[in-house]
């Protein structure tokens, strides 16, 4: 097939122009084109009075050679971007590799394991899907947290209860794969071309459950409510896991997906001697707006277009003290919802519905800090420097999961809020006005103040002084990373180990966690066959 680069429509046409433009290009008759497909799309909002969208797209006409001679701009032969399966290799497993975590990176790890015929055993610690839904909404209306299913721990992981964000910066054909396969589970095919792609909580819930029923349908075995205490190794190499409960589950091979919150594994891996390192995270807050005004700064007249949805910004800024200030997991029409997996901690997080139809928009807005930053040298240090902000965050709430929350406006005058304005928080288990100074460091303060201030150059409205600011968003990524080899993706500390995604501190988001989670698929495949 021919790949078209640049092929422009305004907002005021119909898709259906796509394939006129196409003739214009190839210079040849509409009836000459067998078929075509959209391979990208993106929108140029930056003139006031006109809205592009720009597509790539994929051709199939005959003879296609006749249009790779150089003097057709913008075409070329469609680059071969599907993902090529493993080579199984040659080595015998004495039993099934295990996956521990069914977040997106244990996930599609056990996924491409069972597509292999591995036949997995995948252990969570949370809920199923429907389970765990029941076990939240608990929580979001009576402040009753269940500490292993929630938000963080459970079936799809922390992805599962957010926007479903896919973008990723990662180029790897894996991307594509993991895409694909998220449509075969239910996804809408566009996200295989939007430049911002995004599924919504609600749709990821069935989409999850029907991932979860290929693997078992290929000889997978899930196990929810499953904590592993303990890692058994011997000669420096992996021989068993211990399970809550003491049953001990034999194994030479396990990704270990455990996600960015599972501190006690954490910890227990570290009391093993398992090799890793504190690494740079980012902390905040999370930043609501009306959407509306949004809307508004970012499509100007355009803004309510049934084409364009609800409008999605991302935005950086170096502060006065050098700290990276950025907006993080951008939420269009969502909510703020209560994400701590600690009892007496409080976590925010933002979340949207694949419809993005509710009235706020919200971002985390957050400051880059680093190890030396922990006050300590110890690879947890990251952990701890989490856990006492949460801490003083559930106390400026008030102790009950309410949400400590300040004005913009009052946050820039250095006054405590008394009051929500015109912009309603949509955390459901309520805001406690307060001053968020007391909150942070005052490097943080500092280049919070410093970003609102330059990001409202950039996005017009963004530092309103009615907009809400929700404390404390604490879990952007993990603050650990569980050290491994560069080509066999193992453990430095015990063979058989591989840390994998977000939580070991290799991934950013669903789309990158995947990919990684494959990748350490792929090393299994490579070295052994099938039991």
């Amino acid at each position: 097939m021919l790949r078209i680069t640049q092929i422009k429509i305004s907002i005021h046409d119909d898709l259906e122009k796509i394939k006129s433009l196409i003739s214009q290009r190839l210079k040849i008759s509409a009836s000459e084109i067998i078929d075509y497909r959209i391979f990208k799309e993106s929108i140029d909002a930056r003139r006031r009075g006109e809205i592009w969208f720009i597509y790539a797209v994929d051709v199939n006409v005959k003879n296609e050679a006749r249009f790779l001679n150089g003097s057709y701009k913008n075409v070329a032969l469609t680059p071969d971007a599907e993902y090529k399966d493993p080579e199984i290799g040659a080595g015998k497993l004495a039993n099934r590799p295990v996956v521990v975590g069914f977040g997106p990176a244990g996930m599609f790890a056990a996924l491409l394991l069972a597509q292999h015929g591995y036949k997995p055993i995948v252990l969570e610690r949370g809920e199923s899907v429907d389970e765990r839904v029941k076990s939240i909404e608990i929580f979001w209306t009576k402040g009753e947290l269940k500490p292993n299913s929630n938000v963080q721990f459970g079936e799809g992981g922390a992805g599962t209860f957010s926007d479903g964000k896919l973008t990723t910066r990662v180029k790897d054909l894996r991307g594509r794969k993991v895409l694909q396969e998220l449509v075969r589970a239910g996804a809408p095919e566009e996200i295989l071309y939007k430049a911002h792609p995004h599924v919504g909580t609600d749709l990821l819930r069935d989409i999850v459950k029907n991932i979860r029923k290929e693997i078992i349908s290929r000889g997978g075995e899930i196990r929810f409510n499953t904590q592993v205490e303990k890692f058994v190794s011997s000669n420096g190499a992996l021989s068993g896991l211990v399970l809550a409960g003491g049953e001990e589950l034999p194994a030479e091979r396990a990704i270990l997906a455990i996600g960015h919150s599972a501190r006690d594994t954490f910890a227990e891996l570290h009391r093993e001697g398992v090799d890793m390192s504190a690494k740079p995270f980012a902390v905040g807050v999370r930043i609501e707006h009306p959407q509306a005004v949004i809307d508004k700064a970012q499509y100007k007249e355009f803004a309510g277009h049934e084409r364009l949805g609800a409008a999605e910004y991302h935005l950086t800024h170096k502060a006065n003290n050098g700290r990276g200030v950025y907006t993080f997991c951008m939420c269009p029409g969502g909510m703020v919802v209560a994400s701590t997996s600690e009892e007496g901690c409080l976590v925010t997080n933002g979340m949207s519905e694949q419809a993005r139809n509710q009235p706020n928009a919200n971002s985390g807005l957050l400051v880059q800090v680093t190890p030396e930053d922990f006050g300590s040298e110890h690879p947890l240090a990251g952990i701890e420097f989490q856990r006492k902000l949460e801490a003083k965050a559930f106390e400026l709430g008030g102790s009950t999961y309410q949400a400590p929350a300040q004005l913009v406006g009052d946050f820039l005058k250095g006054q405590a809020s008394t009051e929500m304005r015109s912009v309603k928080p949509s955390y459901s288990l309520g805001v406690k006005p307060t001053d968020l100074s007391e909150l942070f460091p005052h490097y943080i303060t500092s280049a919070l103040k410093n970003g609102l201030i330059g990001m409202d150059r950039k996005l017009r409205g963004f530092a309103m002084p009615d907009a809400v600011m929700t404390g404390v968003e604490s879990r952007s990524s993990s603050p650990v990373r569980i050290n491994r080899d560069h080509d066999s993706l193992e453990s430095l500390s015990i063979a058989g180990i591989y840390p994998s995604g977000e939580g070991a501190g290799f991934a950013g988001g669903i789309v990158s966690a995947a990919i990684d989670g494959l990748k350490c698929a792929e090393s299994i495949i490579t070295q052994f066959s099938p039991k």
